[in-house]
């Protein structure tokens, strides 16, 4: 595989291939787009960035719905040597705040985007009396629709060890980083991605992860341009709002190269297994890399025997290991193995001592999948909390070197020295063990939660909590793990709280809605504890309430707490009660009443959707997800449900 200078010499090479991007945005709207157009497209958007006044080393923040636009301005930035910023779109007061943020950080920004979400970001920063972005928006953005394309831009002579764009980590709300990727970074890992995977030019690639996340960005539109194959980038919330969709079009496309984060798989067997797929076929899969989170091996077991039907073969499944810092990709297996795991005495997981091996079905086992050894020009050491290198077999923090390494964080010399051990090595924030030569997650020595791929800090989270009338920074407690049956980890909220469990159901249902509606999360249980525990120098010590929520000592709180299926369905009405049920079999904790509104109850969108699509699955065609917005109450459904007959 070739090694490019940059990325203009990587679109360069690859305008020059009969090959195109598919951009599929519902089941029958789709568009393709030839590399040679993008190419041309993104000259053309360029000279109208250049007519505005954009010069290199300035910033676009990308910030569309649309993939499509997304690329075409990722490309014009590249060629003119202007600083992409991707940008999550969510719906979330934080998301928004994340983008302003974002945009204070940047030293020459300008916004690119539709006008409705300027609309709204505008709207919401008077709401918040923000005038400084309020004046951001109105002098530096963009709109898509209104960037007329003429005279084709200037390209510009960019070093391969320029800044070629930023990557903030996902998630992070009050103090967004930026990991500063270099052309050489990108070109690096882009080449190794390529030769441990073996992708070839007539792979045909399917990916649904957002073009905002490092490996739908890196690793699934511009390592697979660089192989020189065909690819497909899905609309992410299409996949979530039709799961089912994402195996469709692989049989379709006969997809070769697959790829989901662990929740990702959870979602589409959900609704597979009610519904199932017919004339599927799925035998040209070779790979789909599983990444971004805590990998399940049951949850993974689960997805290939469901498969296995349709021809998906066990050795498809490709668990691997990267981060934003080294660009995306850090440890990747062989293609053509099976995936396994080791199975561990949950507490012989310390920092410099080995490993337990355990049996499975033991009471304290716990099971990680290998996700294989370093790909090229990546070093892997283990070490213990004094940087010093661990042996194989034992469990250390995981620490990297190499090209594809980032050399800083954007504007945040703190944060950089941070990042590097004394001898340069990049702390991960992770922690693991070698077993059998591949590397083993084990979890995480920074205070991080991810949740559907998207990592979080819980002091964000903390912080939007002690909102609630009552609490402060000082009641509650944020953290998130993974249990064996849970399969992708739990959003778990610790109280202060020492009056009778009675009167507490209240208090968390007030927490679950504030920080459903403030952050888009959904909380999988809040539960009340007698004392938080800290260090001498009063510092919150998140995993032991976390190891004691392990070992069992809140299962009869939150059995106490947990609602069962008959006190959900109250209602009179047989409908009203019947969508009662429905809700109760995905929102967990929350009883959803009749009269309560969907979008202030404390579920995540995805949760909405798999509602709604259980509700599609007794009333076929009666009820979309954007009809909530008219109709957000279970009772409101009814009546529209009925109407409708």
């Amino acid at each position: 595989m070739q090694l490019y200078d940059t990325l203009i010499d990587l679109l360069a090479d690859a305008r020059g291939r009969d090959r195109q991007i598919r951009f599929i945005d519902g089941e029958r709207d789709e568009s393709v787009v030839m590399f040679a157009d993008v190419w041309d497209r993104a000259l053309g958007l360029l000279g109208a960035l250049q007519a505005r006044g954009m010069r290199s080393g300035d910033e676009l923040v990308i910030f569309s719905k649309s993939n499509e636009s997304f690329v075409v301005a990722f490309w014009a930035a590249i060629l003119g040597g202007i600083v992409p910023v991707p940008v999550a779109v969510g719906i979330s007061d934080e998301h928004r705040l994340k983008l302003f943020r974002i945009l204070r950080q940047l030293d020459r920004a300008t916004l690119f985007t539709e006008q409705d979400l300027l609309k709204r970001l505008r709207d919401f920063s008077v709401q918040q009396q923000l005038g400084e972005i309020t004046a951001i928006l109105d002098a530096k953005t963009a709109l898509i629709s209104d960037v007329k394309t003429g005279e084709n831009g200037q390209l510009s002579s960019v070093m391969p060890d320029e800044l070629a764009f930023i990557q903030y980590s996902s998630g992070s709300t009050s103090d967004p980083k930026g990991v500063c990727l270099t052309h050489r970074n990108l070109c690096t890992n882009i080449r190794a991605i390529i030769e441990a995977t073996h992708w070839m030019e007539d792979d045909q690639s399917l990916s649904w992860m957002p073009l905002t996340h490092d490996m739908g960005l890196i690793g699934y539109h511009l390592s697979v341009m660089a192989a020189g194959a065909n690819h497909a980038v899905m609309d992410t919330n299409v996949f979530v709002r039709r799961p089912l969709l994402w195996m469709s079009k692989a049989s379709e496309l006969q997809a070769t190269q697959l790829c989901s984060p662990n929740f990702g798989y959870k979602h589409f067997l959900k609704l597979f297994e009610r519904k199932g797929l017919p004339d599927l076929d799925l035998a040209s899969v070779k790979l789909i890399l599983n990444g971004a989170e805590p990998i399940s091996y049951e949850l993974c077991e689960d997805f290939l025997s469901a498969l296995a039907p349709h021809g998906l073969k066990r050795t498809a499944m490709f668990p691997v290991y990267g981060l934003a810092e080294a660009t995306v990709g850090v440890a990747i297996p062989t293609p053509g193995d099976e995936y396994s795991r080791v199975v561990v005495h949950r507490h012989s997981l310390r920092i410099g001592e080995a490993y337990e091996p355990a049996d499975v079905g033991d009471a304290d086992a716990v099971s990680f999948v290998k996700v294989g050894s370093a790909i090229r020009d990546v070093e892997i050491r283990v070490v213990d909390d004094a940087d010093n290198e661990l042996d194989q077999g034992k469990v250390g923090n995981i620490q990297l070197l190499g090209a594809s390494v980032t050399e800083r964080i954007y504007g945040d010399p703190a944060a950089t020295k941070a990042l590097f051990t004394a001898d340069g090595w990049l702390r991960t924030g992770d922690c693991g063990v070698f077993v059998d030569g591949q590397l083993v997650i084990t979890g995480r020595s920074k205070d991080i939660i991810i949740v559907n791929g998207q990592n979080y800090y819980p002091h964000d989270i903390e912080e939007i909590a002690a909102q609630v009338d009552g609490l402060d920074l000082g009641k509650v407690v944020v953290g998130g793990t993974k249990t064996e049956d849970s399969q992708t980890e739990e959003l778990l909220v610790f109280l202060l709280y020492r009056q009778d469990i009675d009167s507490f159901q209240s208090l968390a249902d007030e927490v679950r809605r504030t920080i459903g509606e403030h952050a888009g999360l959904e909380v999988d249980h809040v539960i009340p504890v007698a004392r938080i525990p800290k260090t001498t120098s009063g510092k919150v010590q998140r995993a032991k309430l976390l190891d004691a929520y392990l070992d069992g000592e809140f299962d009869d709180v939150v059995r106490q707490l947990s609602p069962s299926a008959a006190a959900a369905a109250t209602d009179d009405d047989p409908l009203v009660a019947e969508l009662e049920l429905i809700c109760r079999e995905f929102s967990k904790e929350r009883i959803i009443g009749p009269e309560d509104n969907l979008f202030e109850v404390g579920v995540s969108s995805l949760t909405l959707t798999e509602i709604v699509l259980a509700i599609d699955e007794r009333y076929p065609g009666k009820l979309d997800i954007s009809d909530l917005f008219d109709y957000p109450t279970l009772r409101a459904i009814a009546d529209f449900l009925r109407r409708d007959s």
